[in-house]
């Protein structure tokens, strides 16, 4: 490997050919701040916050994007480039509506710690922020006024997501960032992933609070409050509350949920077992019966508005099975409301999920099979638990634990690992293989599809049939794959697309740590959560076995059917 050699704030420095002054410098220690930089994604230099001065040089360099070269010698901060510094994030200041304390991103903005960390204690700047009305009905909410124009949203949607959505508009002072063509958003094939939201180093672009919809049925004494935690929210639910790993327990996490006052807090891994009964069912119906496949998983709307929206010609191959937010609402709205005596009209259920797409879900009609009002009333992100936990000033850490609610919170590993990439189709070939042969595999015999490799592939040996298997995480590698199986380059039975890198770990719902992907770290969690559980295929838990005893008859029926699974040709994208 080709080596420079260079002077770096008066030390020497020996890295490898293409190393960026950036690089370079972090790995010696040396802090250059940053603001539009985000590894891998976004290294244009826009801001000009990370300038550097090179001897001999008349102006100043980007250290994001400009490589060390042999015999240069570079000063990182040197007078002429703190103040260029100085002067740009004032000038960036000038653009920004800077009412921090009403901001979602309030303690957590980039911007806002590189003002404080150059010690800007003033505007010298008029204030003239860039407005529009943001429209507060749509899952995604863009606020110009707080826009950078770092274009990290445009990148992501570009480069990782393949949609598009995003693009600069505009040219000098009137530059901004807005919709491809003129259009709203509510009006693009925009898959309300949230990586935009989750990438943008600001408050500029945010998912819809709804936590106020929440108060108000916690208030109400009419009202059965019944709340479903997602797999990947116990992975990330107190990163934002300060607590360690430890703490962090899945018992802390139910005691304060229960906390906010909730009525019944219940787990959707349960629905998550129940989701498997259903599309494993489901897939090895269609393989021995002659059903359309490859049989694609429905689990992630995000994954399901990419596909009606760019490929609606295969809607027929989602699964029909809804997803485990949908069963659990269905099921929490006709079984469990027999099983309490309430009239499912009185029960208000809440979601936390990792995902902002879930908010556009909640509100397709056709999920409103259990007593025609929606199945779930509100689907919360990660981060909105986080602000209500903080805003009703409980704390956490002194709770004393707490098991889920019965008999909607029972859980097996299987469906612990749906929230990353990969886990849905372990967890269905799982159970599938038990199906299909009556007796249990090893339960990580099927570990080949983990990782986060964006397109992974497998064949499995189920009661003699090869099952061909593909993952893709993030809608860059879901198009790549899709392409391919049109090709006929590639034939499979069974496909597992989840829209968020890393799967519902990374989602766009989740805390938000700038510059850091954390859905590798989080899954890790939901991994080692499966192997020490006592049960771990969904075929097992006791609560599905009673559930369909009871109520749902068997997997595929009449029941069945009716409340868990849907038509997804019964709603449209806006450009189908």
């Amino acid at each position: 490997m080709q080596m420079v050699t260079f002077k770096i704030d008066n030390r020497t420095a020996e890295v490898p050919a293409g190393t960026t002054i950036l690089e370079a410098a972090s790995k010696l220690g040396i802090a250059i701040p940053t603001l539009c930089y985000f590894k891998n994604l976004n290294d244009i230099g826009a801001c000009r916050v990370c300038v550097v001065e090179i001897e001999g040089e008349e102006r100043l360099f980007a250290a994001c994007n400009t490589p060390a070269m042999d015999g240069m010698v570079v000063f990182t901060n040197s007078p002429r480039v703190r103040e260029a510094r100085r002067v740009n994030v004032e000038l960036i200041l000038s653009e920004h509506d800077c009412h921090c304390p009403t901001c979602v991103r309030s303690g957590n903005c980039k911007l806002q710690e590189v003002a404080n960390d150059l010690n800007i204690l003033g505007d010298v700047y008029d204030m003239q922020p860039e407005r529009n009305k943001p429209d507060g009905g749509f899952p995604l909410i863009r606020t110009a006024s707080k826009c950078i124009k770092c274009m990290r949203c445009v990148q992501v949607c570009d480069k990782v997501q393949s949609l598009n959505i995003w693009e600069v508009t505009g040219t000098g002072s009137r530059t901004t960032i807005g919709v491809k063509n003129g259009k709203k958003i509510w009006d693009t094939d925009c898959s309300l992933c949230g990586q935009c939201i989750t990438h943008c180093p600001t408050g500029a672009l945010r998912a819809r609070d709804d936590t106020d919809k929440v108060y108000a049925a916690l208030a109400d004494p009419e009202i059965t409050t019944v709340v479903q935690i997602a797999p990947a929210v116990r992975s990330a639910w107190a990163e934002q509350l300060g607590l360690s790993k430890e703490e962090a327990t899945e018992a802390r996490m139910v005691a304060a949920v229960k906390a906010l006052g909730f009525d019944y807090v219940f787990d959707t891994d349960f629905a998550a077992d129940l989701t498997i009964m259903e599309e494993g069912s489901e897939f090895l119906d269609r393989l021995q019966n002659g059903g359309t496949l490859p049989l694609m998983t429905s689990c992630c709307p995000g994954w399901v508005r990419f596909l009606k929206g760019q490929y609606p010609e295969l809607t027929d191959n989602l699964s029909s099975a809804k997803s485990p937010q949908q069963m659990f609402g269905a099921v929490a709205k006709s079984y469990f409301a027999e099983k309490i005596g309430v009239d499912p009209h009185k029960i208000f259920c809440v979601s936390v999920m990792p995902c902002t797409a879930k908010k556009h879900e909640v509100t397709i009609p056709a999920l409103s099979d259990a007593c025609g009002d929606p199945d779930v009333d509100i689907a919360l992100t990660t981060r909105e638990l986080a602000r209500m936990l903080k805003a009703d000033h409980i704390n956490v850490k002194e709770l004393p634990e707490l098991p889920f609610d019965s008999p909607l919170g029972t859980a097996t590993g299987a469906g612990v690992i749906f929230g990353a990439t990969g886990g849905v189709m372990e967890a269905a070939l799982r159970s599938a293989y038990f199906l299909a042969t009556g007796k249990n595999p090893d339960a990580d015999a099927f570990k080949d599809v983990r990782g986060l490799d964006g397109w992974k592939e497998a064949t499995y040996d189920v009661a003699g049939t090869p099952v061909r298997a593909a993952i893709a995480s993030g809608l860059g590698n879901a198009r790549r794959l899709i392409e391919a199986v049109k090709a006929g380059k590639v034939q499979y039975d069974f496909i597992e697309v989840m829209a968020c890198p890393g799967g519902c770990a990374g989602g766009g719902g989740q805390p938000i740590h700038d510059g850091e992907e954390k859905a590798g770290e989080r899954g890790e969690i939901l991994y080692t959560l499966d192997k020490n559980m006592p049960l771990r295929f969904s075929h097992e838990n006791p609560e599905i076995t009673k559930l369909y005893a009871d109520f749902m008859e068997k997997p595929l029926s009449h029941k069945a059917h009716h409340l868990l699974h849907t038509d997804h040709h019964a709603w449209e994208m806006p450009q189908q």
